[in-house]
C-alpha cells in the first residue's frame, strides 16, 4: 500500500448527514435566527455535514432539494427546530413528518425547541411520541430557548452564548453517536428486512 496515498475514509468515519429541519412557516416567525445559530454550532462540529430544511420551502408533496434527491432521504440524523403553538408543534412541521415514513425509519432526531415560558418543551413530548411511532430514535438532550426573543441580539447571535454552545455541543455528541451506530447498524443489517 502506498502510505502517501489518502485513504477515503470508511463508512463509519464519513460526516453524518445531518438535516436541520425549521419547523414553522408563520409569518414574523423567529425561527431563522434559531436554526441560523444552531447551523453555525453544527458547521463547527466535527463529523458533521448539516443542510438546512425549511418547511416554508418544502410545502409540495414529493418536494426534492436541489441535487433531485427526494427531501429526507440523504439525511443520517435530524435535527428539528421547532417552536411550541398551542402547547404542541406547529402544523407544518406535522404534514411534513407525515409526509415520509422510510427517511425516519432507524435514524436519531434530536431537538432545538423555542418558545416562551416553557422554551418549547411540551412540542418537544408531543414530537417524541410521533417519532417512536415511525421507528426513530430521538436524542434525550435537547437545547431550549425560554422566552427565545429576549435571548439574542440583533445580530442573531445568544446574548449568554455559553450555556446554549455547551447545550448544543453536548447534544450534537449524542446525535453523532447515535448516527453513526445508527448509520452502520443499517449498512449491516438494513431495518425492518
Amino acid at each position: 500500500m502506498d502510505l502517501t496515498t489518502p485513504v477515503p475514509p470508511t463508512r463509519s468515519d464519513a460526516p453524518l448527514k445531518v438535516a436541520v429541519i425549521l419547523g414553522s412557516n408563520r409569518e414574523g416567525r423567529f425561527g431563522p435566527v434559531v436554526a441560523d445559530w444552531f447551523l453555525g454550532r453544527a458547521a463547527g462540529h466535527p463529523g458533521i455535514e448539516a443542510r438546512p430544511v425549511d418547511v416554508a420551502e418544502t410545502e409540495p408533496p414529493g418536494a426534492r432539494d436541489a441535487g433531485g434527491v427526494p427531501l429526507l432521504a440523504w439525511a443520517d440524523a435530524f435535527v428539528v427546530v421547532t417552536p411550541e403553538y398551542n402547547h404542541s408543534y406547529p402544523a407544518p412541521l406535522k404534514s411534513l413528518i407525515d409526509r415520509h415514513f422510510a427517511e425516519w425509519q432507524a435514524k436519531p432526531v434530536a431537538f432545538v425547541s423555542y418558545g416562551g415560558v416553557s422554551g418549547g418543551l411540551r412540542a418537544v413530548e408531543h414530537l417524541r411520541q410521533v417519532f417512536a411511532e415511525l421507528h426513530a430514535t430521538t436524542v434525550r438532550d435537547t437545547v431550549s430557548f425560554h422566552r427565545a426573543g429576549a435571548l439574542f441580539d440583533d445580530r442573531g447571535r445568544p446574548k449568554d452564548p455559553g450555556p446554549v454552545d455547551g447545550a448544543a455541543k453536548r447534544m450534537l455528541d449524542q446525535l453523532v453517536w447515535w448516527g453513526r451506530a445508527l448509520r452502520d447498524a443499517r449498512t449491516r443489517h438494513p431495518y425492518g428486512s
